[in-house]
């Protein structure tokens, strides 16, 4: 064998040495992100699952079992539907989610009927006082609800709309973010496509309908969300308009587990956790559509 085969079996050994070496520092890398991920996720779930075990014992053993720290302050000693039971009976949890979905599903059809044709104005027609307009919108939106929340409910008051779902649902249509969103969405359609419709003699409610909100599915679908969250997770607004317990919402039924001599911790986490498990079921649902909207918008 000369010099020069070994040098060159030499040199083409040499990556693959090379490769064996970094294997280890990958596997050694690829282990330490999982054990983070899972802490991580341990962190976010550990009070999701003292929230939902809190609610099958009984409610006066929720804040005793935590002090000392151990097994017991999670897994717990005696197991009980009875929280779930008073929710759902003397408390009339069930017909107050009703109300909550009523109200939510309500105020995102009708804000969106008002949302996406004011942010396509704003995005698009050319009129004077748009900027005006728009930046009187964002200015809007800024300011905290609870600042105008009692004149307005006062104004409610007088104008006969307390204790009634029409009350619960106007303030919530009109959601500044939410047509904020959508215009600076709309604004990255290119305007060749809307000049192209016009001549095919399409109108703007058509246009809009057919390449505005199809091309920008995935704000659209955001925009409800933020619509249905702010009214989904209302209370201080129930609670000012709301007496009559017919017309109240979720918040507000958990809010009746408190009393003035004790709070009924194992009922708060029950009725908490149905209210989470809304949302939550929600998004997932909806996050095929993101996926999809995002690979079809890359196509056109």
């Amino acid at each position: 064998m000369t010099a020069t085969t070994v040098r060159s079996r030499a040199v083409s050994a040499s990556p693959a040495t090379g490769r064996r070496g970094m294997r280890p520092q990958k596997v050694l890398l690829t282990a330490l992100l999982t054990v983070l991920a899972v802490l991580t996720a341990v962190v976010f779930i550990l009070p999701a699952l003292w929230m939902f075990l809190g609610s099958l014992r009984p409610g006066n053993q929720v804040i005793e079992s935590v002090s000392p720290l151990g097994w017991h302050t999670l897994v717990p000693s005696s197991w009980t539907l009875d929280n779930y039971a008073a929710l759902f009976g003397e408390l009339r949890f069930g017909r107050s989610m009703a109300n909550s979905l009523l109200v939510a599903f309500a105020s995102v059809l009708l804000g969106l009927l008002i949302s996406v044709p004011a942010a396509y104005a704003l995005s698009v027609l050319r009129f004077r006082g748009r900027e005006a307009v728009f930046a009187f919108l964002v200015v809007g939106f800024m300011i905290p609800f609870e600042a105008i929340a009692i004149p307005l409910a006062q104004f409610f008051t007088d104008w006969h709309l307390n204790n009634s779902y029409i009350g619960l649902i106007l303030p919530g249509i009109g959601n500044g973010l939410a047509i904020f969103n959508l215009r600076q969405s709309f604004r990255g359609v290119p305007a060749s496509l809307r000049e192209a419709a016009f001549i095919d003699g399409a109108s703007d409610l058509r246009i809009m309908m057919r390449i505005y909100v199809p091309l920008n599915v995935t704000t659209v679908i955001n925009s409800a969300l933020l619509i249905f969250l702010a009214q989904w997770s209302s209370y201080l607004w129930p609670l000012l308009l709301i007496s009559n317990e017919s017309t109240q919402v979720a918040p507000i039924a958990i809010a009746r587990t408190f009393t003035d001599t004790q709070v009924n911790f194992g009922q708060m986490f029950g009725g908490t956790l149905l209210i989470s498990v809304v949302p939550a079921v929600l998004l997932l649902f909806l996050q095929r559509f993101f996926a999809r909207s995002i690979a079809t918008s890359g196509e056109k």
